[in-house]
């Protein structure tokens, strides 16, 4: 495979958008690390409060309990502005509803840098990905499109946005950049061991932050000069 570039750093300003609380924190939370320290002001915009996520607990009691170990995940990073949609966990579909909503923060936002999570059908090594993965992912390139016309969604009452530089998916099968989190590692795993009732209900590899994030980026780090990193596809705008 080829070596990763850099994911440029020449932006003072990031929107995240993934679909579930621990998304960003599976991989690309180092990034946000390493970034929020260089001053940059980075905010989360999740479409569910992860409400459906644990298995033995009931929807009601889950979803204000991932939300609040989301916040502390995020401060672990640096963020302290995240927004929570009502999009029902499991079942996030695609459409103009919520294309809407994340136009709508791009708007209220006006980020340089739009990172979203990995909306391909696959992981890298394969493994399937999930529809809200998916779903959001998508909606969130296309609403970068959408925040620039004046004519989409002009029912939000929000001046159009036409500043976002660059767009990322995080942990993508077709990554084309990495970061260097080599110093920003520690605060990745920090930031993941938030989600404390989420982890205790997994089993496997997933369950165990540090072994797991060290060896994705170990293996990121293979086409990015050894050092410890994260990937991203970086696309076009």
């Amino acid at each position: 495979m080829a070596d990763l570039e850099a994911v440029p750093e020449d932006w003072s300003s990031a929107l995240v958008v993934v679909a579930h609380p621990d998304d960003m924190e599976y991989g690309g939370a180092g990034a946000i690390a390493r970034w929020t320290a260089q001053g940059k002001n980075i905010k989360y915009l999740l479409a569910c409060r992860g409400e459906n996520g644990i298995d033995s607990m009931e929807p009601a009691a889950c979803a204000p309990l991932r939300v609040e170990e989301q916040i502390a995940s995020c401060a672990a990073v640096g963020v302290t502005e995240v927004e929570f949609l009502d999009h029902p966990d499991g079942t996030i579909e695609y459409g103009i509803p919520l294309r809407r909503d994340i136009t709508a923060a791009i708007r209220r936002h006006r980020p340089e840098f739009v990172i979203t999570g990995n909306y391909r059908e696959t992981w890298p090594g394969g493994g399937l990905n999930m529809a809200d993965h998916i779903a959001v992912g998508r909606a969130a390139v296309d609403a970068v499109r959408d925040a620039g016309n004046r004519w989409i969604f002009p029912e939000l009452g929000l001046e159009k946005w036409e500043g976002v530089k660059y767009v990322a998916a995080a942990s993508s099968p077709l990554s084309t950049h990495a970061v260097d989190i080599t110093d920003s590692f520690d605060a990745s795993v920090a930031s993941l061991r938030a989600h404390k009732a989420y982890l205790e209900a997994l089993s496997g590899d997933m369950a165990d932050p540090e072994p797991f994030l060290r060896s994705m980026a170990e293996a990121v780090g293979q086409r990015f000069g050894g050092v410890l990193a994260t990937s991203f596809e970086l696309l076009s705008v």
